[in-house]
């Protein structure tokens, strides 16, 4: 079972969410919150898998309080961005404080439904073709501070075609496709480039591969 913390400063959009919740197969509600504070407080208490976050909210915003949730030294819940707003100075925001996904109100509903399921198995949401775009330019951002180069160590060869692949934004179907491989392999070997990389989830997967330019802006939908 996926538990849920749903923090919206709408109780209407709370309760939407609620009830298809509930009526859905292997997700449950385990909190609500109107603002960023008490998401924060109630991820400590309540421990889900996942924060489905607004961003504009009264007090602090979304995007302080994923920073805040995901810098938890323990296991901290993936957080998935839910908001009207999807201006890219508020997705670099999101990506930068550990968000995990960036999602829009207006999507359909089972959508959101299924990205909630995605990101609680340490996928990333956002479309191939969106990835490649925010991040290029998150990258080439002035105030952008991502990590020195480094040198990719302790990963086979394979990994490090999936590596490059996962930074252009192909899914694990796509990339078993490119590969010849099964999804469930494509699917472990992502798994096992996220904990040899030390990296959150699939999106500072992307992150780390344009930092050692092993995919550019200029090569990233070849």
């Amino acid at each position: 079972m996926i538990r849920v913390l749903l923090t919206d400063d709408q109780p209407l959009v709370r309760h939407g969410l609620r009830v298809l919740i509930a009526d859905h197969p292997g997700l449950e509600v385990a909190g609500e919150a109107a603002n960023g504070e008490e998401a924060v407080r109630l991820a400590d208490q309540l421990a889900p898998d996942v924060v489905v976050m607004d961003i504009r909210m009264p007090g602090m915003n979304g995007i302080e309080a994923t920073r805040r949730i995901t810098a938890d030294p323990g296991t901290p819940p993936k957080v998935l961005i839910l908001t009207t707003f999807d201006e890219d100075e508020y997705v670099y925001g999101a990506l930068r404080a550990g968000a995990s996904g960036f999602l829009v109100k207006d999507m359909d509903m089972d959508q959101i439904l299924a990205a909630i399921e995605v990101v609680a198995e340490g996928d990333a949401l956002i479309a191939p073709s969106v990835t490649r775009r925010l991040i290029a330019q998150f990258l080439a951002r002035p105030d952008a501070t991502p990590s020195p180069p480094r040198p990719v160590e302790g990963i086979t060869v394979r990994e490090r075609e999936v590596l490059i692949l996962v930074g252009r934004g192909l899914s694990n179907a796509e990339i078993a496709t490119q590969l010849h491989i099964s999804i469930a392999t494509a699917k472990a070997h992502v798994s096992r480039l996220l904990t040899k990389l030390d990296a959150r989830d699939r999106v500072q997967l992307v992150i780390l591969a344009y930092e050692l330019e092993l995919v550019t802006p200029t090569t990233r939908g070849s």
